[in-house]
């Protein structure tokens, strides 16, 4: 039995120091890198506004009453319009120092809706009439989540159909065939286009419909990895 033990590791030696070489003899697939992009454009079909009042007081709870009468006022116009998504957006409520120091001299609170419509021009007249009592955060047109599925699958294959073709000139030229060794798509786009950010509670005095215009968004994808040229 210890006569075998020695036998048993000289053996495991050898078989080691055999995988070995036969690793050293095997040549590293011969792998070039690729890169291609493809760009679709989504139209702009989803608008997201979001508005605000902002109020301060000695009386937090005379300022909250306010604020609160404010959105449930904007909330309840936005029900005549069917076409859009009105929800509240916050609340926050915050004291306000004196000067020297120390001492709480007031109360502000800053509430919120976000209305969402693909019914643009609904979405401008509402916004006209809520800046009679509320001030505007901001608006923006992005492509609907579907619109921006759709214009990337297009632009996948796209990339994918690219990335074929360059593949195939390359390893044609050097006179190989080739088959894909790695691949990664990746999605991006344009930020949304956005046509109002407030700075402070501005507000306006009549409801003329808020200006928007869709336009439309690049959606770019690129395709990215490496092929392995083959004799």
């Amino acid at each position: 039995m210890h006569a075998f033990k020695p036998l048993l590791a000289s053996l495991l030696a050898a078989m080691a120091m055999s995988a070995h070489a036969h690793d050293d003899n095997v040549a590293a697939p011969r792998t070039i890198e690729l890169s291609v992009e493809a760009s679709q454009p989504a139209d702009n079909d989803l608008g997201i506004a979001e508005l605000y009042a902002e109020q301060s007081g000695q009386n937090a709870a005379a300022v909250a009453r306010q604020i609160n009468l404010s959105i449930a006022a904007a909330l309840d116009t936005a029900r005549n319009y069917p076409d859009i998504k009105a929800q509240s957006a916050g609340t926050s409520t915050w004291p306000v120092y004196a000067k020297n120091g120390g001492r709480i001299e007031a109360w502000r609170m800053r509430s919120g809706i976000r209305l969402e419509s693909r019914n643009s021009a609904a979405l401008s007249e509402l916004v006209g009439k809520l800046q009679e009592g509320l001030a505007v955060a901001r608006i923006e047109m992005r492509p609907a989540a579907e619109t921006r599925h759709k214009a990337a699958d297009a632009a996948i294959v796209d990339a994918l159909r690219q990335f074929e073709q360059r593949a195939t000139l390359i390893a044609s030229t050097l006179g190989k065939r080739y088959r894909i060794h790695r691949l990664n798509v990746a999605e991006t786009g344009a930020r949304p286009l956005e046509f109002a950010k407030a700075r402070g509670a501005v507000m306006m005095a009549d409801s003329a419909p808020a200006p928007v215009e869709a336009g439309d968004t690049n959606i770019d994808v690129t395709v990215s990895g490496s092929i392995e040229l083959l004799d």
